[in-house]
């Protein structure tokens, strides 16, 4: 299983993505979690106070010279566009606890008309490796958009999860999100709804989004922003979140296996 989860800022994707790995480990699979954020949190929400220790890849300037064969920060020139990554996840994942690891990846660089750099040729190596050829389930929490994705690899993700909350901003985002998966061929997305205060709030997400496959509902939970505070995993201060993201597991499971949407 692997998944890609993305939002606009502030809706709770770092959340729901670390309840969901949490979720996929209880449920007895090994899960590798992949902050590819720039505003890197995860492990904050796995309840890792400092996460000094934990360097992203796009950081990492020797590993990336010796991989490709150019310095960090140089544009255009020769350089190796397929370095070897296998070995990355298991040298520079950090244990969360047995059977969920954390690694950083950190952001895609940009420019006038995308940066071809070493960088880059690092990282979108490293999400081919983690989307085709790793056995667990991978799950990538990323920003709003889906720059860590391209056309080869989009075939891979079994699901894009968007996480919206009750407002028409996250909506428009979450509309926005599909357009441009679309564009490389990645249709298999679904909405899982948070921070809903009721009724009206699920009602609100249903009728904008109408032709998204909801996985599920969050509730506002006050709990949830005390883990934050308290930097304690949200699944164990508000243990309703593990039920949801249980159901939305078995749910997705589910419809791999029957070869649903």
């Amino acid at each position: 299983m692997k998944l890609a989860i993305g939002g606009k800022g502030g809706v709770g994707k770092t959340t729901i993505a670390a309840s969901l790995a949490k979720a996929f480990l209880l449920k007895g699979y090994q899960v590798l979690a992949i902050d590819a954020d720039p505003n890197a949190t995860l492990a904050s929400a796995f309840g890792i106070p400092d996460a000094s220790d934990i360097t992203p890849i796009v950081k990492m300037e020797e590993l990336i010279y010796e991989r490709t064969g150019a310095k960090p920060g140089s544009i255009g020139g020769i350089f190796n566009l397929n370095p070897r990554v296998d070995d990355i996840p298991e040298r520079f994942s950090k244990t969360v606890e047995p059977g969920l690891r954390l690694m950083v990846m950190g952001a895609f660089k940009t420019g006038g008309g995308g940066c071809y750099c070493p960088e880059n040729a690092m990282l979108k190596a490293l999400v081919t490796h983690l989307l085709l050829d790793r056995r667990e389930v991978v799950i990538m929490d990323m920003e709003a958009g889906i720059e860590h994705l391209g056309r080869g690899t989009a075939q891979a993700v079994d699901r894009l999860i968007v996480v919206v909350e009750p407002g028409r901003r996250s909506i428009e985002t979450a509309k926005t999100v599909r357009r441009l998966a679309s564009d490389i061929g990645l249709r298999r997305i679904g909405v899982i709804g948070n921070k809903v205060r009721g009724p009206e709030d699920e009602e609100f997400i249903k009728r904008h989004l109408s032709d998204f496959d909801i996985l599920g509902f969050v509730a506002h939970m006050e709990s949830i922003r005390d883990a934050d505070i308290s930097c304690v995993p949200p699944y164990e201060k508000a243990p309703e979140l593990l039920d949801v993201m249980a159901h939305v597991a078995e749910k997705m499971l589910q419809s791999q296996t029957v070869g649903g949407p």
